[in-house]
């Protein structure tokens, strides 16, 4: 996925192509992010080292993004807040929301501010405290 302007403006799929292209155009939502969540390898259900074939469990060993709605509950005051209210934080609308997990034990994400500066979030797969 490349994204430009926090929208997925190109993609491809060595598997599922046609699947990824009909996700993606299901409506304007669905190219833009709905969810970020960053799980560190020693979380508990990672260290089982199972693959369960359930998005509920399996999101929850590995880091992970949708594509599509986002979770208005997430925001302060979401759950009673209207789309275009939920879109002015930030939240994004769409018909869908999948999970594309994501992850090594050596992954390492560094945070970019606005001036530049960067901060180590991840670094050998843990949150860098």
């Amino acid at each position: 996925l490349r994204f430009e302007g926090g929208k997925v403006v190109d993609f491809g799929a060595q598997t599922g192509y046609d699947a990824l292209k009909s996700l993606l155009d299901t409506d304007e939502g669905a190219r833009h992010i709905g969810e970020i969540a960053l799980i560190p390898a020693s979380s508990p259900i990672s260290q089982q080292g199972i693959l369960y074939y359930n998005t509920l469990f399996d999101e929850n060993a590995s880091c992970h993004m949708a594509l599509g709605d986002c979770y208005p509950d997430t925001t302060l005051g979401g759950e009673n807040m209207s789309e275009e209210e939920v879109g002015t934080r930030g939240g994004n609308h769409s018909a869908v929301h999948v999970d594309f997990m994501f992850g090594t034990p050596d992954m390492k994400i560094t945070g970019i501010a606005h001036d530049g500066g960067e901060t180590p979030v991840f670094e050998n797969g843990e949150f860098v405290l």
